[in-house]
C-alpha cells in the first residue's frame, strides 16, 4: 500500500469555439542518471473541474532499454498495456496508468491527442517518474511536490500547451500545440486546465476526491 498526493490548481477558465484539433507530441527522457534503479512510471489524463471538451489520448511507440514490470494498474477509462498502445478518454474524473519500471538509459513515447473545442475547462495529461515502486519519490523532475515531469494541457480551443518540469525530459510539440511558456507561468498555464486532484493510490484500488 502506498500514498501519493497530486495537486493541480485551476487558475482560469475560458470558452472555446467549434473546432477539432489533433496533435502528436514526442516525449524523450535521458534516464542514464538513474540507470538500474527500480522505480515506476505514471500516465494520467483527466478532465477539468467544469465542462471539458471531449478528448481522447493515446500513448504510442513506447520504447526503452529499461524494463517494465507488470502487472500494471489502470484506473478509469484506460485500455491497453505498455509497451503497446494505451488509450485514454476524459469521460471520467480520474484516468491513470501506473506500472513498476527498472530504468535503462533512455525512454521515449508519443502522446497523440484528439480534442473537440467548446468546453469551459480543458483536460490535462501528466507524465511522472518515480525512483521507488510505490510511486512516492519523484525522479528526474523539479516538481518534487507532485512529481510531474511533463504536463500537456488541452486548451478549450482544442490546441495544447506543454509544461516541462524535467531537465532530462524533452517534449517536442507537434503542429497545433502552443509554444512552451517560461518561468513560473509554466505551472499556471497547464495547471489551469484541471481542478484540484488528490489521489491516494493502492495496488488495484484507487480513490479520487475533486
Amino acid at each position: 500500500m502506498f500514498h501519493r498526493s497530486l495537486l493541480l490548481i485551476s487558475a482560469s477558465f475560458f470558452i472555446g469555439w467549434p473546432a477539432l484539433c489533433n496533435t502528436i507530441d514526442l516525449i524523450t527522457v535521458n534516464t542514464s542518471s538513474v540507470l538500474g534503479d527500480a522505480g515506476s512510471l505514471d500516465f494520467q489524463f483527466d478532465p477539468g473541474p467544469l465542462l471539458s471538451e471531449p478528448a481522447t489520448l493515446q500513448i504510442l511507440s513506447f520504447a526503452s532499454n529499461g524494463t517494465l514490470s507488470p502487472p500494471a494498474f489502470p484506473t478509469g477509462d484506460v485500455t491497453g498495456t505498455l509497451p503497446g498502445t494505451l488509450s485514454f478518454d476524459n469521460l471520467t474524473a480520474f484516468n491513470d496508468y501506473f506500472e513498476d519500471f527498472r530504468y535503462g538509459s533512455t525512454l521515449s513515447f508519443e502522446v497523440s491527442i484528439s480534442s473537440a473545442a467548446g468546453g469551459t475547462s480543458g483536460s490535462a495529461f501528466g507524465f511522472s517518474m518515480f525512483s521507488d515502486a510505490a510511486g512516492t519519490i519523484p525522479a528526474l523532475t523539479t516538481d518534487t511536490t507532485n512529481g510531474f515531469a511533463a504536463i500537456i494541457g488541452v486548451n478549450t480551443d482544442g490546441s495544447t500547451t506543454v509544461t516541462d518540469f524535467s531537465m532530462q525530459t524533452a517534449v517536442t510539440p507537434a503542429t497545433g500545440s502552443a509554444p512552451e511558456p517560461g518561468g513560473m507561468a509554466l505551472l499556471g498555464t497547464a495547471a489551469a486546465l484541471l481542478g484540484t486532484l488528490r489521489l491516494w493510490r493502492k495496488p488495484r484500488v484507487h480513490h479520487f476526491w475533486p
